[in-house]
């Protein structure tokens, strides 16, 4: 009876902590090879929203000089005359620059 118990407990299913360790190794390299990955397309998305952010920012300038026959003076006129979102001209005003009718990032 006391072998029967021994050998019932030898025989328990379970993970061994090779097994564990080489599941964890594994997961260890997947995520070192896709975070990098993550951040790249990261920053890639941002310079393309800051791109068209920049063209939606020009193409309302030329409308502003055609409708009002002149060059805006600031991002901050062109919300006023309701030519741009509150939204678009507070990013507008951080991170572009207004020079003569041409929109231009800020340098950095």
């Amino acid at each position: 009876m006391i072998n029967r118990l021994r050998s019932s407990l030898k025989k328990e299913n379970g993970f061994t902590l090779i097994e564990m360790t080489l599941v964890l190794l594994i997961i260890s390299v997947l995520l070192l090879l896709f975070v990098p990955n993550l951040s790249k397309r990261q920053e890639s998305a941002n310079d393309t929203g800051t791109d068209a952010i920049e063209t939606v920012l020009q193409s309302q300038v030329d409308l502003y000089k055609i409708e009002e026959k002149k060059n805006p003076e600031d991002f901050d006129v062109m919300k006023n005359e309701k030519y741009l979102t509150p939204n678009q001209a507070d990013r507008a005003n951080k991170e572009f620059q207004l020079n003569g009718g041409i929109v231009t990032k800020k340098a950095k």
